[in-house]
Formats: structure tokens, sequence, C-alpha cells
């Protein structure tokens, strides 16, 4: 899916900052949607 968002430029910066891996916007957003999904998922699994 094409979307065009408008990011937080200093909290990027911060994220790129703890990410040894990561080089590009679009795999940080998508490596945060993963965690938030299985965060989410772990949250319903616990109840």
């Amino acid at each position: 899916m094409r979307t065009n968002i408008l990011l937080n430029d200093e909290l990027v910066e911060e994220a790129f900052k703890y990410s040894q891996t990561i080089t590009t916007k679009k795999e940080l957003v998508e490596t945060a949607l993963r965690e938030y999904v299985n965060t989410e998922k772990e949250k319903i699994s616990k109840n």
C-alpha cells in the first residue's frame, strides 16, 4: 500500500539512533508496525 505520511523528525532521528540495521524510513515504519502488532497480539493472548 502506497501512502504519504508526515513523521515527527525528532522521533525518527531518535529511532535511528537505536537502530543498528535499519537505514531507511520505510524500514523504520515497517518495523514499528510489526512490533506494535506483535505487542497487541501478546496482550490479547494473555487474556
